[in-house]
C-alpha cells in the first residue's frame, strides 16, 4: 500500500466509509456509547485535518475535551447546604489543626468545584505527568520501528509517520481523557490523587462526590465533612511548607519515563499472532504495555523512590488528621473507611497506576504513618514537621523501617546542618 492510499483509507474509516466506528472505539479502549463514539471520530477527523499535531505529541485539548464530556454527566452544581456545611467544617478543622501541626495554614478560601471544573484545573498537572511518559514512548517506538523495518517499507513508514503519529497522538489523548472524565466522579478533594491540583496551595472540594462518599459512611454528615476537610487542609499545608514538594515528583516521573525502551521482540511476537478479526492481542499489548521492555534497575530505584515519598506524604496526613480530630467520636471510623479506598484502589492509586503502572502498597502506608507517629511521639511536632524543610531532610526508605537513627538524628539538634554535612561528605567521598 501506498502512502496515498493508506492515508486514504484512514481517512475514509474516520469519515465511516471503510469500517465500523465502534470497533475503533473498543481498540481504543472507549464505551460503546454511539454519541461518545461519533464525537470521537470527530475528533479524530480533526486532529489528522490540523497541522498542530504533527510532531505526534498528546493532543491535550482532545484530552480535556473528552473528559469534560464525561465529567458533566450526572453532574451536579454545587447547593448552597454544601457550601455551608464545607464552610462551618473548615471553620473548626482551621483551629484543631493548628493544635496538631506545626505548618502554618492557608488563608485563601477552599475552592468547591463541579465534577467538570476538577477536570479543567487537574488537567494541568495530569499533563506534566503524563506527557513525559506519553512522549518517550512515542519516540521509543518510532525509533525501533524505524530501526528495524525492512528497507523496502522504509519509504512509505516515512511518509506516513506524520499522519500516524498525529491519529496516535489523538487516541492516546481520548483514553487519558476517558479516565480522567471517570476518576471525576470518583474524587473528593484537591489532594485526593496523591498531589495538589493547584501550583498555588489552596485546599479544594468536589461537594457532589463528597456527599456520596459521606452518604456511603452510615455516620453523622457534620463529624464526616469536618474530617474529610482536615485531611485536605493538612495535605494543602504540607505542599505550601515544602514548596519543592510537588515538583519533585512530577520529576521523578520525568526520570523514569526517560529510561522507557521498546522490547522488539515482544513486537515481532505481537504482529506474527496478530489478527484482524481478532485484535484482542494488540488490543491488550496497547493497554497493559506489553510491548515495553522491562524495567531497568535504574527505573525500579526511581519508583521506589516516588512511593516512598507518597507513602510519606499519606502517613504524615493521616497522623496530622487522626490528632486534629480526636474530639470526633466516629473519627476511627471515617479513618478507616479512608483506608479501605485506597486499599482497594482510590484516586492517587488509579492515577499513579495508570500513567507510571506504580502499585501504591496499603502496608507501606501504614508503615510511614507509624514512623511519624514514633518521630512525634520521641521529638515533639516541631521536630518532626521540620523534616519537610527541605528534600534531603527527608526519611529514606530504611528509616520507615527502622525510624531509630533519625530520632537519634533530630534529637541531636540541627537537622538541616547534619544534612548538608553529610551530602557534602558524599560528594567528596569521604
Amino acid at each position: 500500500m501506498n502512502p496515498e492510499d493508506f492515508e486514504k483509507f484512514l481517512k475514509d474509516f474516520m469519515a465511516g466509509k471503510g469500517g465500523d466506528a465502534a470497533e475503533l472505539a473498543a481498540a481504543a479502549g472507549l464505551p460503546n456509547d454511539p454519541k461518545l463514539i461519533a464525537k470521537m471520530v470527530e475528533q479524530l477527523q480533526a486532529a489528522l485535518g490540523s497541522q498542530d499535531n504533527e510532531n505526534g505529541a498528546v493532543n491535550w485539548k482532545l484530552a480535556t475535551d473528552q473528559a469534560r464530556a464525561i465529567a458533566r454527566e450526572n453532574a451536579q452544581g454545587v447547593s448552597d447546604e454544601s457550601r455551608k456545611a464545607i464552610r462551618d467544617a473548615t471553620a473548626i478543622g482551621t483551629l484543631w489543626l493548628d493544635q496538631a501541626t506545626w505548618m502554618a495554614g492557608v488563608t485563601i478560601e477552599p475552592k468547591l468545584l463541579t465534577r467538570e471544573l476538577w477536570v479543567a484545573d487537574a488537567m494541568p498537572l495530569f499533563e506534566a505527568l503524563s506527557a513525559p511518559v506519553a512522549n518517550r514512548m512515542s519516540e521509543a517506538l518510532a525509533q525501533n520501528l524505524k530501526d528495524n523495518a525492512p528497507e523496502e517499507l522504509s519509504a512509505i513508514l516515512g511518509n506516513a509517520s506524520g499522519l500516524m503519529r498525529s491519529a496516535g497522538g489523538a487516541l492516546f489523548a481520548m483514553q487519558l481523557g476517558q479516565a480522567i472524565g471517570k476518576l471525576s466522579a470518583e474524587v473528593i478533594s484537591g489532594g485526593d490523587i496523591g498531589l495538589p491540583i493547584f501550583q498555588d496551595q489552596r485546599a479544594a472540594f468536589v461537594p457532589q462526590n463528597m456527599s456520596t462518599f459521606v452518604a456511603g459512611l452510615e455516620i453523622e454528615a457534620d463529624q464526616a465533612f469536618i474530617f474529610l476537610c482536615v485531611r485536605e487542609m493538612a495535605h494543602t499545608r504540607l505542599f505550601k511548607h515544602s514548596k519543592w514538594l510537588r515538583d519533585s515528583i512530577v520529576s521523578q516521573v520525568s526520570n523514569y519515563a526517560s529510561g522507557i525502551k521498546i522490547d522488539n521482540q515482544r513486537i515481532n511476537e505481537i504482529a506474527e499472532d496478530f489478527s484482524a478479526t481478532n485484535p484482542d492481542e494488540l488490543k491488550r499489548a496497547l493497554e497493559t504495555g506489553a510491548f515495553i521492555a522491562e524495567r531497568s534497575e535504574e527505573q525500579q530505584l526511581v519508583l521506589d523512590r516516588i512511593e516512598t515519598v507518597l507513602a510519606l506524604i499519606e502517613g504524615w496526613v493521616d497522623v496530622v488528621t487522626e490528632d486534629a480530630t480526636k474530639l470526633l467520636p466516629k473519627a476511627a471510623a471515617i479513618s478507616e473507611s479512608i483506608r479501605r479506598r485506597r486499599a482497594t484502589g482510590g484516586p492517587a492509586e488509579q492515577t499513579f497506576g495508570t500513567i507510571v503502572g506504580l502499585e501504591l502498597r496499603p502496608r507501606r502506608l501504614r508503615e510511614a504513618a507509624a514512623m511519624w507517629r514514633q518521630i512525634g511521639d520521641a521529638v515533639g511536632v516541631e521536630k518532626r514537621d521540620s523534616v519537610w524543610d527541605h528534600p534531603d531532610l527527608l526519611p529514606r526508605e530504611a528509616d520507615i523501617s527502622n525510624p531509630s537513627a533519625l530520632i537519634a538524628k533530630l534529637r541531636g539538634g540541627n537537622t538541616a546542618s547534619d544534612a548538608m554535612d553529610e551530602a557534602l561528605r558524599e560528594l567528596l567521598g569521604e
